[in-house]
């Protein structure tokens, strides 16, 4: 029988844990993360949207196990009772120059293999979404929202009743090789594996690095904060409300989202992290800033993306250039409006050139797997994400 270990119990873990539980029925499956709750991070701190592909490069893995990841996951959802909406979503162009790239998203989405796609006109728009700034607008019905909390616990609880080992608040310390499986040292557990596979999100780096490999890649985290509408203006949006993505910046920008479980998003923005698990402003943990700001990538890409950079602190520190950003989407929303909503940190995996990794990335090694990239929409496609991970485990 052989012994398979999950290091991280985010969507992804948990996810992976699920799907090799079907592939080795008889196995013996353990998972472990170092939070005291499972999905305590970027699973449960992000904005609840259930994404069908538009933006994705086509053939991408991003592309591909989305669209099978979001219907597994609205089946699952319908299954296990988690409160889900199939809301839709627009995409719009504020003014006039942004409606070539706005066209060229509407492509990019027909190639993915969306359903429903519309062209849409600013009376059109304003029909679904009476308050937008609009010139054009792309309908995506199939985009929704979630309660990915929801999502974690009945993970959890299927993983429990499947008879999988689940131990909460035991950090990996130590992988090494133990003959041809593994020893590791998780808090107080003392564990063997034949095969592990670790989804740190945040931490995904220094897992790798900690069974041994190098990584050319290293984690950067950007803290992304939100308000929340007041609720005697929430009516001012009716779903999701998006930007033409901004060819300057490798961010999507600012947009609204209602949630699963009531009201209304406002964000989120992008600025750098010194704490990849600092939900506030002014986090730092000296081990996390030194790993950002001794790597190269991270100032070539604060070189080539100067202006935004600078743009996106300013939105952090001032609510008025917040609400400004807002505006272009929503005029009527005011700073009056504007309660402090959620924070969450986004891991996001950097090359030494100062380019992000656009897509999921698996290094495979024997008798491991690592998840060095999981990025958006790695939450909605978690279930098709763990299937191809458990594909890729082999064990007697």
């Amino acid at each position: 029988m052989g012994r398979i270990l999950v290091i991280g119990g985010g969507l992804v873990g948990l996810a992976t844990a699920r799907a090799l539980r079907t592939k080795y029925p008889r196995a013996a499956i353990t998972l472990v993360d170092k939070e005291p709750q499972f999905g305590a991070h970027q699973s449960t701190h992000n904005s609840g949207v259930l994404h069908s592909g538009l933006y994705y490069k086509p053939g991408s893995a991003r592309a591909r196990l989305v669209r099978r990841g979001l219907s597994q996951m609205h089946d699952y959802c319908r299954a296990r009772g988690i409160v889900h909406d199939v809301c839709g979503k627009l995409v719009v162009a504020a003014t006039h120059d942004e409606i070539p790239r706005l066209k060229a998203l509407l492509e990019r989405g027909e190639q993915n293999g969306l359903q429903g796609l519309r062209w849409l006109t600013a009376d059109e728009a304003h029909a679904i979404e009476p308050h937008v700034r609009v010139v054009a607008a792309v309908h995506v019905p199939e985009e929704g929202i979630v309660d990915y909390r929801g999502v974690v616990d009945a993970l959890v609880e299927d993983l429990t009743a499947a008879n999988v080992e689940l131990h909460a608040s035991a950090p990996a310390t130590s992988i090494v090789r133990d003959g041809a499986g593994w020893r590791v040292q998780a808090a107080a557990l003392d564990l063997r594996a034949d095969f592990i596979v670790t989804c740190g999100g945040l931490h995904s780096d220094r897992l790798a690095r900690l069974a041994g490999e190098t990584p050319t890649t290293r984690i950067v985290g950007f803290r992304g904060e939100y308000f929340v509408l007041k609720p005697d203006r929430q009516h001012l949006v009716k779903g999701l409300i998006y930007p033409v993505p901004d060819p300057a910046f490798p961010f999507l920008g600012v947009h609204f989202t209602r949630l699963a479980r009531g009201g209304v998003e406002c964000g989120p923005n992008a600025v750098l992290a010194l704490d990849r698990e600092g939900y506030r402003r002014w986090a730092f943990r000296a081990q996390d800033a030194a790993s950002a700001l001794t790597f190269p990538g991270l100032w070539r890409f604060v070189m080539k993306y100067a202006g935004t950079t600078l743009y996106e602190l300013r939105r952090s520190l001032s609510k008025d250039v917040f609400v400004r950003s807002l505006q272009r989407l929503v005029p009527d929303v005011t700073g009056d409006d504007l309660l402090p909503g959620p924070v969450g940190v986004r891991a996001q995996a950097m090359r030494p050139d100062g380019t992000l990794v656009d897509d999921f990335d698996f290094m495979e090694r024997p008798g491991a797997l690592h998840v060095l990239n999981a990025p958006s929409p790695a939450a909605t496609a978690c279930l098709a994400i763990g299937e191809e991970i458990a594909a890729k485990v082999e064990v007697a």
